[in-house]
C-alpha cells in the first residue's frame, strides 16, 4: 500500500510540475537598441556570399570578405576588410582575385528599430587578380554600400549589403571596371 501511495504521489507531483513549465519559441531577433554600436566596441565578421556583376566584361564574381572594425564614436566604426574570390568571364578564363580595403561604416539613427539598423559603408584600397598562366595585376579600388543589420542577439547580427564597386589597374592602357554588388554576411559585436 505504501508503494502505491508513493507512486500516486509522484505521478500527481510530476503532472503539476509538467504543467508549470513553459516552452519558449526560438528567437530570431533581439531588442538591443544602441548597445552593440557604442564607442569602444569591436565588430568582427564576414560577407560570406558577396556577388557582383561587371558592366564591362559581362562577368560574375563571388567573394568572401572577412572584416574587423572599431567604434571610434557611437554608430561610427573604422576597420579593415581583406578577402579573396573567383571571377568568371563569359567566353573567357576564370580569375582569382583579392582585396585589402580599409573601411568606414556609419549606423543611421533614422529608421532604426530595437532589432535592426540601416548603415552606410565606404571602402578604398587595393584589389588584384591572378590568372593560371601566372599573370597578375594590382588595382586601385573603392566601394560604396548601403545595408541593414538584423540583430539575432546582443552580439550577433545578420546583414545584407547592396552597393557600387570600382577598380582601375595601374597599367597604362587599363580600363576602369565598375559594377553592382550584393552580399550577405554576419557581424559579431564585442565590447561593453
Amino acid at each position: 500500500m505504501k508503494k502505491i501511495t508513493l507512486l500516486a504521489a509522484l505521478l500527481v507531483g510530476g503532472a503539476f510540475t509538467m504543467g508549470a513549465q513553459t516552452i519558449e519559441k526560438p528567437k530570431f531577433s533581439e531588442k538591443v537598441g544602441t548597445t552593440p554600436i557604442q564607442k569602444g566596441n569591436w565588430m568582427v565578421g564576414s560577407s560570406v556570399g558577396s556577388t557582383g556583376y561587371s558592366f564591362e566584361e559581362k562577368s560574375f564574381n563571388i567573394n568572401v570578405l572577412p572584416s574587423a572594425g572599431y567604434f571610434i564614436t557611437d554608430g561610427l566604426a573604422v576597420g579593415l576588410q581583406a578577402g579573396a574570390g573567383l571571377q568568371t568571364i563569359k567566353h573567357g578564363k576564370n580569375i582569382w582575385n583579392y582585396k585589402v580595403m580599409p573601411f568606414a561604416r556609419y549606423y543611421f539613427p533614422e529608421g532604426a528599430s530595437e532589432t535592426g539598423r540601416f548603415f552606410g559603408q565606404g571602402a578604398i584600397g587595393v584589389s588584384g587578380f591572378s590568372q593560371r598562366e601566372g599573370g597578375s595585376e594590382n588595382s586601385f579600388a573603392f566601394s560604396v554600400n548601403a545595408g541593414y543589420s538584423h540583430f539575432l542577439s546582443r552580439n550577433v547580427a545578420l546583414e545584407g549589403l547592396l552597393g557600387y564597386n570600382y577598380s582601375k589597374s595601374n597599367l597604362a592602357d587599363a580600363k576602369a571596371q565598375n559594377g553592382l554588388g550584393f552580399s550577405v554576411g554576419f557581424q559579431i559585436f564585442l565590447g561593453k
